[in-house]
C-alpha cells in the first residue's frame, strides 16, 4: 500500500530470522513458488515481519515478493473506516477480497506474467493497480489480518499479540484514532483472528519468541 508507515526494528528482524531458519530447507527443496502467510491482529507487526522475512531470504539469494492485505480491501482505507462507522458488523474477512488475493497468488504460482494486482494509495484513498512480473520470485509472502484463510499456502505464520500488546505499535503508526470505537473494532477482530492461531504452522509470541505450532 502506497503511503503506509512501517517501523521495522530488531525484534521484527530477530523473529523473521528464526522463521527463515525453520523453513529455509523446505523453500530450497520446493519445485514451485513457496507461499508464506503472516497473520495476526491489528498492529501486531505483520507487515514488518513479512518484509523482514523477505530481507532475510535475500541473504540466501532467494527473492521474495510481499503481498499486503491492505491492497485487497473492498474499499480504500478511509472509505472503509466510514463504512465501519455506519455498520460495525462490516468488520471481518468480508472487508477483504481474499478471493482475489488467492487468484493473484495462484496465477503467480502457475507462471502467468505479468499479474495485475490492486494497489491502494492510502493518502488519496483510492485503489489502483500494478503489474508484477513474478518470474524472478521464488517465495510469495502474504501479510495481513486474515491471510491465514487463503489457499495454496506452504507455511502459515501467526503473530500472537492482542490489542493490549499492540497498543504502542498502533500509537506509533498513528493510522487510526485510539478511541472507544477502535477498541470495539479490535475486540471484534480479536474474536475472529485469535481462532486462526490454531491453523498456524509457526507462532511468534508476544515476546517475539518463535516456535513451531503444536
Amino acid at each position: 500500500m502506497k503511503g503506509d508507515i512501517l517501523i521495522i526494528d530488531e525484534k521484527h528482524r530477530k523473529a523473521a530470522s528464526q522463521v527463515v531458519v525453520m523453513i529455509i530447507q523446505d523453500i530450497k527443496n520446493s519445485s514451485k513458488k513457496y507461499v508464506i502467510t503472516v497473520a495476526g491482529e491489528s498492529g501486531a507487526g505483520k507487515s514488518e515481519v513479512g518484509i523482514s522475512i523477505a530481507e532475510k531470504l535475500s541473504e540466501h539469494g532467494i527473492k521474495a515478493f510481499v503481498f499486503g492485505q491492505d491492497d485487497y480491501f473492498v474499499y480504500p482505507p478511509k472509505t472503509n473506516a466510514r463504512q465501519r462507522e455506519k455498520d460495525i458488523s462490516w468488520v471481518g474477512p468480508e472487508e477483504v477480497r481474499l478471493d482475489l488475493l488467492d487468484d493473484n497468488i495462484a496465477d503467480a504460482i502457475a507462471g502467468k506474467n505479468p499479474v495485475t494486482k490492486p494497489l491502494v494509495d492510502f493518502n488519496a484513498d483510492k485503489i489502483g493497480e500494478e503489474k508484477v512480473d513474478f518470474s524472478k520470485y521464488h517465495v510469495l509472502i502474504a501479510e495481513g489480518t486474515y491471510t491465514t484463510l487463503i489457499k495454496n499456502v506452504d507455511c502459515r505464520v501467526f503473530i500472537d499479540r492482542n490489542k493490549l500488546d499492540t497498543f504502542e505499535s498502533r500509537k506509533k503508526r498513528n493510522r487510526e484514532k485510539q478511541d472507544e470505537f477502535l477498541d470495539r473494532i479490535l475486540t471484534i477482530e480479536h474474536e475472529i483472528i485469535s481462532k486462526h492461531k490454531a491453523l498456524a504452522d509457526i507462532v511468534i509470541s508476544k515476546n517475539w519468541n518463535v516456535s513451531k505450532s503444536g
